[in-house]
């Protein structure tokens, strides 16, 4: 396992909720980010409220940006986003999940939780080296985070969508060029 389960599950969590920018919105009702939330995993306080949705909206950006930027600048990052919330790490357990660190209180607000929960991973990717496993889609229309957890480093896209997306045009392409190139001329009667 390259990183505990709390890290790996923040990591795509942070690559999730950032990517919910990416057109469409996929964030715009209180009733999504509920299911988003649920969906991943995030214990503590929630508001439920249309103040909680813009908080979470306006985190994206910095969640996109700690997750892709270069060493020295995640790490300042990092550090900013753990002192601006006060961040205390403590052993937690709750619900199915084993011990874990949790570095501000769980009735914190929900964006202040993701924003550290998703600093606290990164502190795990920059000291491991890495960073790497982190970065854009491959799709070229589509600017979405891509977490790469695989052993062979071949996650290319954020998404199925933008996998198939790819897969399909690259179906398509090769045959095109089969069906464009003419077929050799045999003569039949020579293979006897």
């Amino acid at each position: 396992m390259l990183f505990a389960d709390d890290t790996q599950q923040s990591l795509q969590a942070a690559a999730t909720v950032a990517n919910t920018a990416q057109p469409p919105e996929r964030l715009r009702t209180v009733a999504e980010l509920d299911t988003l939330v649920t969906e991943l995993g995030y214990s503590g306080r929630r508001d439920r409220d249309l103040a909680e949705l813009e908080e979470v909206r306006r985190l994206r950006p910095l969640l996109r940006d700690l997750l892709l930027a270069e060493r020295d600048a995640a790490v300042v990052l990092v550090n900013d986003v753990l002192a601006r919330a006060g961040a205390t790490p403590q052993l937690v357990r709750h619900d199915d999940s084993g011990w874990h660190v949790h570095a501000v209180p769980s009735d914190a607000p929900l964006a202040t939780r993701m924003a550290v929960e998703t600093a606290m991973a990164m502190i795990d990717v920059v000291r491991a080296d890495e960073l790497s496993r982190l970065s854009v889609c491959a799709d070229a229309d589509c600017e979405g985070v891509v977490v790469d957890l695989s052993r062979n480093r071949s996650r290319r896209f954020c998404s199925t969508t933008c996998t198939n997306r790819n897969a399909v045009a690259a179906y398509r392409a090769r045959r095109a060029r089969t069906t464009s190139t003419p077929a050799p001329d045999v003569d039949v009667r020579s293979r006897r």
